[in-house]
């Protein structure tokens, strides 16, 4: 429960956004550079290599979650917010596993993905307001540097995973560049990573928010 007092977002955000534009940076540098392919991936998509700023997620969704408890922002309910994130996402997969399977194509499940995942969003932002607040904040602001990147990246052609369309998507590398970077780097980074962020976020989150709860209790 909050204790009247503002979420202090941007203390909040600050060094989790620092550290995640530095892990930007060096998985761009890693790249060019051509260093290990296991940390530095080049695969469209990341490769789920272990250079990313993806796997802060988690991370960061619980610190924010332990901190906002601490200042007196708690969950109204840390079950209902696991709960309704674990939701969000099945409904979200189940969505776009039968997209797949009806051979819809990129162009169809991407838009699909992007309304779903703000959909997602809106399910989820009310289970605990303080801590949406906080997860969108630095969403965007790890998100956006990585927009901008894609673009240059895009322009510049460098090979790089934040300029390869996926592999299901033949069509966009015949696009312009700023065509092909609207449509795999600005609609994605600012719906589904965002959702990302703040959804897979609010699971840790919650999790956070029932041990941090139970010791202070």
């Amino acid at each position: 429960m909050s204790n009247g007092k503002a979420v202090p977002i941007k203390d909040l955000i600050l060094i989790p956004s620092v550290i995640t534009l530095a892990v930007t940076l060096l998985r761009l540098v890693g790249e060019l550079q051509n260093w290990s392919p296991a940390l530095f991936g080049k695969e469209a998509g990341g490769g789920g290599t272990l250079v990313g700023i993806s796997w802060l997620i988690p991370i960061f969704g619980f610190y924010f979650g332990w901190r906002l408890v601490r200042l007196g922002h708690a969950a109204p309910s840390a079950g209902k917010v696991v709960g309704f994130a674990i939701l969000a996402i099945a409904a979200l997969s189940a969505l776009l596993i039968g997209a797949s399977r009806m051979k819809l194509g990129f162009s169809v499940i991407l838009p699909l993905f992007c309304l779903g995942s703000v959909a997602a969003i809106f399910v989820v932002y009310p289970t605990w307001p303080a801590f949406s607040r906080t997860a969108l904040a630095y969403a965007f602001a790890a998100r956006i540097p990585v927009a901008i990147v894609m673009l240059v990246a895009i322009f510049a052609n460098w090979g790089t995973h934040y300029d390869i369309a996926p592999p299901d998507a033949p069509q966009v590398d015949a696009m312009s560049p700023l065509v092909k970077w609207l449509w795999i780097g600005l609609l994605p980074q600012m719906t589904v990573w965002i959702y990302m962020t703040v959804v897979g976020g609010a699971v840790f989150a919650g999790i956070a928010s029932a041990i941090a709860g139970r010791q202070r209790s």
